[in-house]
């Protein structure tokens, strides 16, 4: 990468950061594909014209169509940058390579297979030991209030309060939403919460810190062959799209289910229509206007 691209590329990123919140990752991830496209390039990212473009397609060509659906997007916003930067006058990423992805259906549990876990965890908490207690409520939070694994195990000690059936969560990006807390989730956080000590800053501690993704991760899959379920089909993102999804079946609202999982774009949460397909024929069969008309 010549010093022009460098010093484009963190003009581009100190936008991305101050703009829209990207997360170190995300900005990571944008640098890594905007060197590696200059140096395919030859280092002439920010001079590109479409035909230098176009021939990514070729250089591109062993690469999975995930990598290369996401390289091409991380170009298209740089030089949109530019453009509204006054720094190019053109835009050339119409001639990026334009991969068919298609997202893959995401394992969802049915109602059955939940409850069974909700049974198992239930009676190994009316023992009141500790870690059921707390397993309990990590179940309760993940499939009743559909939190990511990283917002979980992060949440403060005094994040969910009595009488309050809402939390406000920071999510992805710095943007904060408001999640629904069920009154058998509240009750079984307090449960926990009593053992958890004073002094500590997590609802979930674990040594210094908090609990990590990695044991989240196994206390679930424990929690799923307690219940006689295979643990390979079980994760903390499992039960988020099966809360997604059986809520989409009882009738929420698109729009609503993208916020509460605070989804960035409905085209995110729109993959549970194609997992409840079945939910959504019955509703256009029973709700539309026409539905009742005789022939």
């Amino acid at each position: 990468m010549n010093e022009e691209d460098r010093r484009l590329t963190d003009r581009f990123l100190d936008m991305m950061s101050a703009e829209f919140g990207a997360s170190k990752h995300t900005l990571q991830a944008y640098r890594n594909d905007l060197e590696r496209t200059s140096e395919s390039l030859g280092g002439s990212l920010f001079a590109a014209d479409p035909t230098s473009l176009t021939g990514l397609a070729e250089v591109w060509r062993d690469l999975s169509g995930a990598t290369v659906a996401r390289r091409s997007a991380a170009l298209r916003r740089f030089y949109g940058f530019l453009i509204d930067e006054g720094l190019r006058a053109d835009d050339p990423s119409a001639a990026l390579p334009r991969p068919r992805t298609e997202r893959p259906l995401p394992r969802v549990l049915d109602s059955a297979q939940v409850n069974g876990m909700f049974q198992a965890a239930e009676d190994r908490a009316a023992s009141d030991e500790l870690n059921a207690l707390r397993n309990l409520a990590l179940l309760e939070l993940l499939y009743g209030s559909g939190l990511r694994a990283s917002e979980l195990v992060s949440l403060p000690r005094a994040a969910v309060r009595t009488g309050q059936p809402f939390l406000i969560l920071q999510g992805k990006g710095s943007k904060e939403r408001l999640v629904p807390i069920s009154g058998r989730a509240e009750t079984a956080v307090q449960r926990w919460r009593e053992q958890v000590p004073g002094n500590s800053l997590w609802l979930f501690p674990s040594g210094k810190g908090h609990l990590s993704r990695v044991r989240l991760f196994q206390i679930v899959r424990q929690m799923a062959a307690d219940a006689g379920i295979a643990p390979d089909r079980v994760s903390p993102h499992v039960l988020r799209h099966a809360f997604a999804t059986h809520l989409l079946a009882g009738g929420a609202d698109l729009r609503v289910l993208q916020s509460l999982l605070g989804h960035a774009d409905i085209a995110t949460t729109q993959i549970y229509t194609h997992v409840d397909s079945s939910r959504l024929v019955e509703l256009v069969n029973a709700r539309h206007p026409l539905a009742n008309r005789s022939s």
